[in-house]
């Protein structure tokens, strides 16, 4: 009886130290690209989300990301294209936490769904120590052949 509440405080710990998902970021606003199906569903759009970097204080990353409308986007099952930008400002005092990973894999910070299957935009977060920066890379998953698709910001440690 007692490994039950210990598994359910596990989870909780897992799931609150992940890195940011959409539930997570903020839509700052969208501009449409296209219009589809005469304006009776979801156009084509271009959004910016902002996240915050949990193990680095005073960061936050803003993203922005194709978005495929029409039934296909409303429903939720459309497959957005691959194609994004990102940059990262420092917002306050930059403050690099004890957990932040460092090594040449880097940390996941972010990912964002972009199709209904095995497809994701990702944020990995890497410390370059030598330059006291932190430097951040978006990119996208794909199942079979990956993607070549990705953006870096940096933002100063000092």
């Amino acid at each position: 009886m007692r490994a039950l509440p210990r598994l359910a405080t596990a989870c909780l710990a897992l799931t609150l130290a992940g890195p940011a998902s959409a539930d997570d970021t903020r839509e700052v606003g969208y501009v449409n690209t296209a219009i589809t199906n005469l304006g009776l569903t979801r156009s084509h759009r271009v959004a910016v989300e902002r996240f915050d970097d949990p193990e680095v204080r005073g960061v936050s990353c803003y993203i922005s990301q194709a978005r495929t409308g029409g039934f296909s986007g409303m429903l939720g099952v459309a497959e957005d294209p691959a194609r994004f930008a990102l940059t990262c400002a420092a917002t306050g005092p930059v403050e690099l936490l004890p957990g932040a990973r460092r090594g040449e894999r880097g940390e996941q910070v972010f990912e964002s769904s972009t199709s209904l299957f095995f497809k994701e935009t990702r944020v990995h977060r890497f410390i370059d120590e030598e330059r006291q920066t932190v430097v951040y890379l978006a990119w996208s998953t794909r199942l079979v052949d990956g993607s070549p698709f990705n953006a870096v910001a940096v933002v100063p440690l000092r």
